[in-house]
């Protein structure tokens, strides 16, 4: 009897131990898909929607595959940094890359299902962390002793004041209507409550990031992209960069509209369709898919609406900062 029930131990123990081994490769599998897709996919979601632009306005356009060609190209390229430049000039494009990175392991972006490191910070971290990076960029734009460079940066600071609260805000809201400040359990909130969607708290919260959304991604209305001295602002950040630190700000920029559009996606507007365990490799090409949606509705706004004066964009992000104050009112009340 004692031979048989240390038996059973045994194969009990192996059983509990295979078991892990396996649900530690898995979540290893899961963390790897999450990273390299939104390092190496976000360049590919920019150049399809270059591509689909051009497409409705007539045009052969782009490649879907031109963001790799650029990047390799200024890879190859000298750096030249300018004289009066600092050390934040240098190495802020890499600690705006680094905190991007760590974003992707906070919020689900690709798996439904919490990943390394996302204990690491919450919702509320997240936000914290974006603004960070966006202050860290405006810090290197000045760094760079350009006058083109700092009135674009100045520009950025009296803009991104309102973005980054109305996002701070938001995500507040949204930790108040699923009790908790987790991206991965809000995930699972709202699959599982379809019709929270239809509350006004859900409309207000989504109508407000969506907007925040436009202008962290320099979309029409309020597109900040552009080689004019006087209009621009986002193309003021790389106005003296060059080599490979202008490859790593654009590469910079495609993960932070790809983590942004996936929190828009997977949090306010399309939660569903979102797979963990054996289905995980599903999820990728099903994000894509949700991409397409998210595309759809930006060409649609692009197409139907006209460039906003650069003294209104202050008002539409007011407006934005507005509905997200008025949300988390109504869902405190």
């Amino acid at each position: 009897m004692r031979n048989d029930t240390s038996a059973g131990h045994a194969q009990t123990a192996e059983r509990l131990m295979a078991s892990t081994l396996a649900g530690g490769v898995m979540l290893v599998l899961e963390t790897l898909i999450q990273i390299i897709t939104v390092i190496f996919i976000s360049p590919l979601i920019a150049g399809i929607y270059e591509n689909l632009k051009s497409k409705v306005e007539l045009k052969k356009g782009p490649s879907v595959f031109q963001p790799y060609y650029d990047l390799f190209k200024y890879i190859k390229k000298e750096t030249i940094v300018p004289y009066n430049a600092g050390f934040l000039f240098i190495y802020g494009s890499y600690l705006v890359f680094a905190i991007l990175v760590l974003i992707s392991f906070i919020i689900p972006v690709v798996i439904p299902e919490p990943v390394y490191f996302t204990a690491s910070a919450d919702f509320l971290g997240g936000a914290l962390l974006f603004s960070l990076a966006s202050f860290i960029k405006i810090l290197g734009s000045v760094d760079s002793g350009s006058n083109y460079s700092v009135m674009g940066a100045a520009r950025a600071s009296s803009f991104t004041y309102l973005g980054e609260a109305t996002l701070i805000t938001v995500f507040f809201a949204v930790a108040f209507i699923t009790r908790t400040d987790n991206p991965y359990v809000t995930n699972h909130y709202l699959v599982m409550h379809p019709f929270s969607y239809l509350t006004l708290l859900h409309i207000f919260a989504s109508v407000a990031f969506f907007m925040v959304f436009l202008f962290e991604t320099g979309r029409i209305p309020v597109e900040s992209e552009g080689l004019m001295e006087l209009g621009m602002i986002d193309g003021a950040f790389n106005y003296e960069y060059s080599g490979k630190l202008l490859a790593i700000n654009k590469w910079s920029g495609y993960m932070k509209n790809y983590l942004l559009g996936s929190v828009l996606l997977n949090v306010f507007i399309f939660p569903w369709f979102m797979f963990s365990g054996r289905l995980f490799f599903l999820d990728v090409p099903v994000m894509i898919l949700k991409w397409l949606l998210l595309m759809l509705i930006l060409l649609f706004i692009e197409t139907t609406l006209s460039k906003l004066r650069l003294y209104k964009v202050q008002d539409f992000l007011a407006t934005a900062f507005t509905l997200s104050i008025a949300f988390l009112i109504v869902s405190v009340i």
